[in-house]
């Protein structure tokens, strides 16, 4: 019934006069501006107006940059959100990243449209008060280039100007799956080259990054070269439960099974290359049409659901350590280490730093599953340890190769337990705990003045 009606909207629009539908920078745009309002499918010049219009009207959340130009000069808008009247979160740490890019097919206008929406929703709802995007904002950095490839959108074709698949030309594994038209290298194009230079540059610690298409209602996870899962596959399946429990039932596949091999892709490369988790959300299994019968917010209300979830939830899309205790007995070190993240990760290590932050002791590395309470354990010399000492965890963020280290310090109210076998009775007590210290001490002037209360 949707391409029944689209064809009707394309007929429609070709018998409007040619001076309609040329675009005349001295004249109000053909494209009506706003996709919530529309019906009809984004150009460059519309999009080139409205992202410098939120900038204007929006500077507390709205920071407009470039991540270069297209192979004909237009500039690749990227509208990064965030509250940024505050550089951190409210406890002083770092804001999650989320990356989105829209448009690498520049005739898969409804991808490019939701890469709009979602920058779309969180201005209007920051503006309105709504306390989930006041929340996300406060919390979180959005970084979103909305159309990838102009050229192509503007004169109603996949490629690039230069006849080049965007999405086959990204340097993973490119040109080894059966495809057409690559390019003449890895990043030969300027709009691949200039998306991968910005990952490369402002968004490397990114927890999430979707890149959005059209022609097949579907997400799909890393491997497109591969039908084997990949090494986060328990993060992968955990979100497409929870997405299906909570949101919508649309599939989540891991790309090679669920559409066909391709490689060379961004989203292959963000979690090859980058170690970001990544979806490709092929919004929709219609393309090809200048214009949607449905407004597009409505139309793209399910997939807008997905991304507000996958947004929101963001702090969970790795794995984040949490040590419970740090026990000592009998020469061997017993640490209890909680995961609150749905990343495992495969080679975590404990550290002991002296005061000068020297490390000097570190485990030997050991795996910590997923949404997982662990306990491990290691043979150790405890005259290496300091009583001022200070505890890290270093670890990568998810199991594939390519993930970001993270080297985070142990909450200090945790002190390493040290049990020892006197007469018979285990007495357990916190080594570094300064409390531990001061009660250590009272007990000492306390059993002194008895001694001389005795003599």
């Amino acid at each position: 019934m949707r391409v029944a009606i689209g064809l009707v909207v394309c007929m429609l629009l070709a018998a409007l006069p040619p001076a309609a539908a040329q675009y005349d920078p001295t004249q109000t745009p053909v494209w009506p501006g706003d996709p919530i309002d529309s019906h009809v499918h984004l150009t460059w010049a519309a999009l080139t107006l409205d992202v410098n219009n939120w900038a204007d009207e929006h500077p507390d959340i709205v920071d407009l940059t470039s991540a270069g130009q297209s192979e004909l000069g237009k500039t690749l808008w990227v509208v990064r959100l965030s509250d940024w009247s505050i550089d951190t979160k409210a406890n002083g740490s770092a804001k999650e990243i989320v990356y989105i890019d829209g448009g690498h097919h520049g005739n898969e206008y409804l991808g490019t449209a939701l890469a709009y929406l979602t920058a779309k929703w969180y201005i209007n709802a920051w503006s309105e008060g709504n306390e989930e995007a006041v929340a996300v904002l406060q919390n979180t950095e959005l970084h979103i280039l909305i159309m990838l490839n102009p050229d192509g959108n503007d004169i109603d074709t996949r490629w690039n100007i230069n006849q080049v698949d965007l999405n086959r030309n990204y340097n993973h594994y490119w040109n080894t799956c059966p495809t057409t038209q690559p390019g003449s290298s890895a990043f030969s194009e300027s709009e691949t080259a200039s998306n991968s230079d910005y990952m490369n540059t402002y968004v490397t610690d990114a927890d999430l990054y979707v890149t959005m298409h059209t022609g097949v209602w579907i997400m799909l996870y890393p491997w497109g070269k591969w039908p084997e899962q990949p090494p986060d596959w328990e993060l992968f399946w955990r979100i497409r439960e929870d997405v299906q429990a909570n949101v919508t039932d649309i599939p989540i596949q891991n790309a090679n099974q669920g559409l066909y091999p391709n490689c060379g892709t961004s989203r292959d490369y963000g979690y090859g290359h980058m170690g970001f988790p990544t979806f490709t959300f092929e919004t929709d299994d219609e393309q090809f049409v200048p214009g949607s019968f449905e407004a597009l917010n409505e139309r793209l209300e399910e997939e807008m659901n997905v991304m507000r979830y996958l947004i929101n939830n963001v702090w969970y899309w790795r794995a984040r350590l949490d040590v419970q205790s740090i026990t000592m007995e009998d020469e061997r070190l017993t640490l209890e280490v909680v995961n609150h993240g749905r990343a495992s990760t495969a080679n975590a290590s404990l550290e002991h730093l002296n005061a000068a932050g020297e490390v000097v002791w570190a485990s030997p590395m050991f795996t910590v599953n997923a949404s997982n309470a662990t306990n491990v354990a290691f043979d150790v010399n405890k005259d290496r340890f300091e009583m001022d000492g200070t505890w890290n965890l270093n670890y990568q963020k998810r199991v594939i190769d390519a993930a970001v280290w993270v080297n985070e310090t142990v909450d200090s109210n945790v002190s390493m337990v040290v049990v020892e076998d006197e007469g018979g009775f285990l007495v357990g007590y916190g080594l570094f705990n300064p409390l531990t210290v001061i009660v250590g001490m009272l007990g000492v002037s306390l059993l002194i003045r008895r001694e001389d209360e005795h003599v």
